[in-house]
């Protein structure tokens, strides 16, 4: 069949028909261009309306920053204050209803707070006045009976509570004695040779010495040694009253006459019958005259200005040397012996006593078992509003305010551990007894205690630091305003306060609050805070509430000041990846204490004395931190179990280099192994004759003594006792190599 052919006459219509595709072929390329234009113009609008915004509006901040921005908007100084006012409504003294009543108040608040709380209670030694007597007798007066009183002063309901227990050294024995008196400056071992100098015979006299530069309790242990068979320890107007030239309280900040400073002269830390072990309800105790009490053996008591005015003007005999007279109104200070004498009577109650710790917990959520602690002591001599409420108010706060933002959903990595210590006044018992019961526990899992205390005198920001934690505390105090500047931050003025470019820095170590059994006998790292200095009021019945409101802190800026401070540091410790903990400082600073001991050794001429292998372990110390603090800037974002594993090893190593500057001979040149840090700790002041912290106190002490040697004619004496300051820098040449190795995190 023949293949049908195409009709010609529909030609025309198919050109017309391709035509028409093409134009609509044309016409939708166009609209096509045109959708490419204008997106393409709306994502360059868009990515220039970003890059504006990035510009012009403050960046959104970190989780971290954020919770911490939360915290420190959220302290309140109302909040602060009514904390303060409701924990120094009455007396308090360690073991007594009334100190009770303050733990069940921050029990409750506790609570209150969403935290997990309760009790440790420990059986303890304390001491309680019965009876006081000071009669002052002269050949040509009448006697005359010492009032031994603080006077109410108007204005003031705190100082005429009928509750305010007397006036009394805790742990001195009872006595009565009669006999001459002898003036001692500030009782130091230097004071007691000048005596000695003078011709003036201590033994069998009543010393009579002034508070200030060194403990109370070593003012009665030098009296005893240099024979004296009692004590009376006053407050000198130029030491606590600005020379009577400012106002005295209530009409300026400074102590009132009649002002009296209480406190214990024992002379140990912790239960005196349960030395190195918790005193818990059936502990072993020992006999109350065992030398290891460390009780003192002379009875002594604490006397006002007031009191002290008569019976130094009844001395004769040569004048003081200059430097002892202070500004009571005397024409001059005479150091006797005698004639003015004194009829010494004083009675005590030891006794047994329960004693309560509070503890509450924050649970870390990845870490759980790493405790961040955070200690306050909550006994008072009296009302304590300074010492130690400032601290437990600020401590409450920052309960308060970390349970909030865990209501919102911030959660820390680590646990942390909120504590209110019990007879801190005695002895620092209370955190010394818990730290002995939970010793192996912290050493595992401690990373740092952050202690307050008398944290609030008034203006100006100072801190006792373990070195590692210095990098820490500076770039918290850049977050927080300072309480008495108008721009200030706290790091600004705290430089300012200084010389130089960097903050000054304090120490711990001398053992005079609770942070002692922390880095002395577990070897935590710790931290102490405190704006203002010397508390003119320091355990007198003046230390309340209306002397905070009116001189210390009206408006309590500086207790939040504190306490933003002491919440972020908890903040940090709890929940950055790493532990920020910098070992590099530590080590710099280990350099340039052992070329002071390089210096001291070359300034008396020591013989075969070395210090380099002090100097070669600090060496490999810093090689060691410089490399762990390489690996912990490594990305620590993964998850993944390899990942968090050489975190976790990184922090181990981080959490226990402190750990290993211990010793469990401890300090034995002092004769207290209870403290076994080598680095920092107390000297002996019968030897050394510093109130506060020493470093490489083994060293300073042999290094003392056998420069007391060295005016000897026994050349065998002198080689031991210049062989014992070797040994010692040996000793602690040893722990440093020791944190060394455990930085590096490698077996030899």
């Amino acid at each position: 069949m023949a293949r049908p052919q195409c009709d010609s006459t529909h030609a025309p219509f198919e050109v017309l028909l391709q035509q028409l595709l093409q134009l609509h072929t044309q016409r939708c390329r166009c609209r096509r261009r045109r959708r490419f234009v204008l997106l393409g113009v709306f994502v360059l609008l868009l990515l220039l309306f970003i890059t504006l915004l990035q510009i012009f509006m403050p960046a959104r901040p970190g989780p971290d920053t954020y919770w911490q921005q939360e915290f420190i908007g959220s302290v309140n100084n109302a909040s602060i204050r009514n904390h303060v006012f409701c924990l120094t409504k009455e007396p308090h003294v360690a073991g007594t209803p009334e100190d009770f009543a303050t733990a069940e108040y921050v029990f409750q608040r506790f609570q209150d707070y969403g935290l997990s709380a309760h009790y440790t209670d420990y059986d303890v030694l304390l001491s309680y006045p019965l009876h006081r007597s000071l009669i002052l007798s002269a050949p040509t007066k009448e006697p005359l009976v010492l009032s031994l009183k603080e006077k109410p002063v108007e204005g003031d309901v705190y100082s005429s509570n009928p509750k305010v227990m007397p006036t009394f050294h805790g742990f001195s024995p009872s006595g009565n004695v009669s006999a001459e008196v002898v003036y001692a400056n500030y009782g130091r071992l230097e004071d007691f040779q000048k005596l000695e100098n003078l011709g003036i015979n201590v033994k069998d006299a009543i010393v009579i010495a002034r508070y200030g530069l060194i403990y109370r309790g070593d003012i009665v242990e030098n009296a005893a040694l240099a024979g004296a068979v009692a004590v009376v320890i006053y407050s000198d107007p130029q030491d606590y009253a600005a020379n009577y030239t400012q106002g005295v309280y209530p009409y300026g900040r400074w102590l009132p006459p009649s002002g009296t400073q209480r406190g214990s002269v024992y002379k140990g830390l912790g239960d005196p019958l349960t030395p190195g072990w918790p005193s818990t309800p059936d502990a072993e105790r020992i006999s109350l005259t065992d030398p290891e009490t460390m009780l003192p053996t002379i009875p002594s008591l604490p006397i006002s200005a007031e009191d002290a005015l008569p019976i130094l003007a009844s001395l004769s005999g040569p004048t003081s040397p200059a430097e002892w007279h202070g500004a009571l109104d005397l024409p001059q200070y005479r150091v006797g012996r005698g004639p003015g004498a004194l009829n010494f009577s004083f009675s005590a109650n030891q006794t047994v006593t329960q004693i309560r710790n509070v503890i509450a917990t924050i649970k870390g959520a990845e870490e759980p078992d790493r405790y961040i602690i955070l200690g306050n002591h909550r006994d008072a001599w009296v009302f304590g509003a300074v010492d130690p409420h400032s601290g437990t108010a600020s401590l409450l706060e920052v309960a308060q305010r970390l349970g909030e933002l865990v209501v919102k959903g911030w959660q820390p990595r680590r646990s942390i551990v909120l504590c209110s210590w019990d007879a801190e006044e005695y002895g620092v018992v209370g955190s010394t007894e818990w730290v002995g019961q939970n010793i192996d526990l912290l050493g595992i899992n401690a990373v740092a205690y952050l202690n307050l205390d008398a944290c609030v005198i008034g203006p100006g920001f100072s801190a006792g630091v373990s070195p590692q934690l210095d990098g820490l505390l500076q770039e918290v105090t850049k977050q927080v305003k300072d309480p008495d500047s108008v721009d200030d931050t706290v790091f600004e003025a705290w430089i300012a306060s200084g010389k130089g470019s960097a903050p000054l820095i304090g120490r711990l170590g001398g053992g005079l609050t609770d942070f002692a059994a922390f880095l002395q006998h577990a070897g935590v790292p710790a931290l102490d805070l405190e704006f203002g200095d010397d508390n003119p009021m320091y355990h007198s019945v003046y230390d309340n509430f209306n002397w905070v409101e009116k001189f210390g802190d009206p408006l309590f800026h500086c207790h939040v000041a504190v306490t933003r401070l002491l919440g972020l540091l908890a903040m940090r410790l709890s929940s950055d990846a790493v532990l920020p903990l910098d070992y590099i400082t530590y080590a710099t600073e280990l350099q340039s204490y052992a070329m002071q001991v390089q210096t001291q050794l070359a300034q008396c001429k020591a013989p075969s004395v070395s210090v380099n292998p002090l100097i070669s372990a600090i060496s490999s110390m810093k090689e060691a931190a410089i490399q762990i603090k390489q690996q912990a800037k490594q990305p620590q974002g993964s998850l993944s179990p390899s990942a968090v594993l050489r975190r976790r090893f990184v922090n181990d190593r981080l959490l226990q280099a402190e750990r290993a500057f211990l010793d469990d001979k401890g300090l034995t040149g002092i004769g207290q192994s209870w403290y076994r840090h080598l680095v920092y700790g107390p000297v002996r002041e019968n030897v050394y004759g510093t109130y506060g912290t020493t470093t490489f106190p083994g060293i300073q002490t042999a290094l003392a003594q056998a420069l007391a040697e060295s005016n000897e004619h026994d050349n065998d004496a002198k080689r031991r006792q210049w062989a014992a300051v070797q040994h010692e820098i040996w000793r602690v040449a040893r722990v440093v190599e020791r944190s060394a190795l455990v930085l590096q995190g490698s077996l030899t």
